[in-house]
């Protein structure tokens, strides 16, 4: 099942049988960060030296643990555990009714949240940066407004009629 998992990324599969098998996978991963050669032979002596199949069912061009250390490892090289995750699904398994789960390969998160931190520490930088977008947004708003209002008084100005000329000539009068 742990060369399965390898292998295609995700598996379906009972919730003890998840559960089991996540340590195990857990572990490995974590000694092929280490990339030397003591750690490929600690996996070895794990999992052994399969070859990988591909969608026909030929042989891959690579075996499963070049793969853990070529491909897998490498993509949590910063992160310090939790490599995978499970998720229950609503079906049971027919039989014994036993609880399905599908067991993953977590995926590092690239974006603007950035990866590490919990699910609160993202949340909470999401919502300062809403409020920060919306008070940037509203000082935008208000400034335009401003401007809005300058505009509409020039325009005010210069639709009255002036009557400077007259007003000076009624100053010199006096």
């Amino acid at each position: 099942m742990a060369a399965a998992l390898i292998q295609y990324g995700a598996i379906r599969t009972t919730e003890v049988k998840a559960k089991q098998l996540r340590s195990f996978v857990e572990k490995l991963i974590t000694t092929a960060k280490q990339n030397t050669l003591h750690a490929r032979r600690r996996v070895l002596a794990e999992l052994g030296d399969r070859d990988l199949f591909d969608d026909e069912g030929e042989v891959g061009e690579q075996t499963l643990v070049q793969k853990l250390f070529e491909e897998v490892a490498p993509r949590y090289a910063n992160r310090p555990g939790g490599y995978t995750r499970i998720i229950r699904l609503a079906e049971r398994r027919i039989g014994d009714a036993g609880r399905q789960v599908l067991l993953q390969l977590v995926e590092e998160e690239t974006g603007a949240g950035g990866g590490g931190g919990s699910r609160r520490r993202k949340r909470a930088a999401m919502r300062h940066g809403a409020a920060a977008a919306a008070g940037a947004a509203q000082t935008e708003v208000s400034q335009a407004d401003e401007t809005d209002e300058a505009a509409a008084e020039a325009e005010q100005r210069a639709d009255e009629p002036t009557d400077s000329a007259d007003e000076a000539a009624d100053e010199k009068a006096d």
